[in-house]
């Protein structure tokens, strides 16, 4: 039997995917399932990657990622992203090797994998969109569609908003986001799911903001959200 750890959202905060990859290690995860955005707002992509590769993981590709390769397909231009989202999507094309960045941008949109008999689906946004957002206060009628995936769990993220939603069929599950959670600054929200009996946690793990801050003050001194977002200390959209 094994503990999967399940995160997503990480956006170049190897700060934060430090201290929850210190707490994986302590509650004796061995499996890593990583739900996308690795890339974007911040800044240590190649980190992340280095981290990562200390463990078993499977990868899927976020909005993010998709974002990357359209600018290296040439539908979109850098300039737009890094006004809209900071100097990570640059930073990702001017460190990552070309292995890395086909890795990203090429890994599939959902995964299904089974673990010790246990079925789990990995995405992004929504089982039958990537680029939807499911939060808390969804309409239920909309979080039920998850019941279309003939799995146990149906994992997700891209709304940086943990929650659970049963469903009579599976589970769905919303890891919230390692590297920029929407919910409270200075925390990393991430599942482990113990395949012996279904059981899992919703873990919130503090981080030093501090010195992210620091480098966005001086990489994207511009972007006010970068920094307040961290600062966060309610629910908010």
């Amino acid at each position: 039997m094994m503990r999967v750890a399940v995160i997503s959202d990480i956006h170049g905060n190897h700060y934060a995917l430090e201290k929850v990859l210190l707490s994986a290690k302590e509650n004796k995860v061995d499996k890593l399932l990583v739900l996308g955005d690795i890339v974007g707002y911040y800044y240590s992509p190649s980190k992340v990657l280095s981290m990562l590769s200390e463990w078993d993981y499977d990868l899927i590709r976020g909005n993010h990622e998709v974002l990357l390769q359209q600018v290296l397909s040439g539908k979109i231009e850098i300039s737009y992203l890094t006004q809209k989202y900071g100097s990570g999507h640059q930073i990702a094309l001017d460190t990552l090797s070309t292995s890395e960045l086909d890795t990203l941008t090429s890994a599939p949109d959902k995964k299904e994998i089974v673990v010790d008999g246990i079925k789990m689906l990995m995405c992004h946004g929504s089982n039958w969109d990537p680029n939807q957002y499911l939060y808390p206060d969804t309409d239920t009628k909309i979080l039920g569609r998850s019941t279309e995936a003939d799995v146990d769990f149906v994992f997700v993220g891209h709304s940086h908003h943990p929650f659970v939603h049963e469903n009579k069929t599976n589970t769905l599950i919303n890891v919230g986001s390692v590297g920029q959670s929407r919910k409270k600054g200075g925390v990393a929200n991430w599942v482990i799911l113990d395949t012996s009996d279904k059981s899992f946690e919703i873990k919130e793990t503090k981080y030093d903001t501090s010195p992210l801050i620091s480098d966005i003050k001086k990489l994207d001194p511009k972007n006010e959200y970068l920094i307040k977002v961290l600062r966060r200390n309610n629910n908010e959209k």
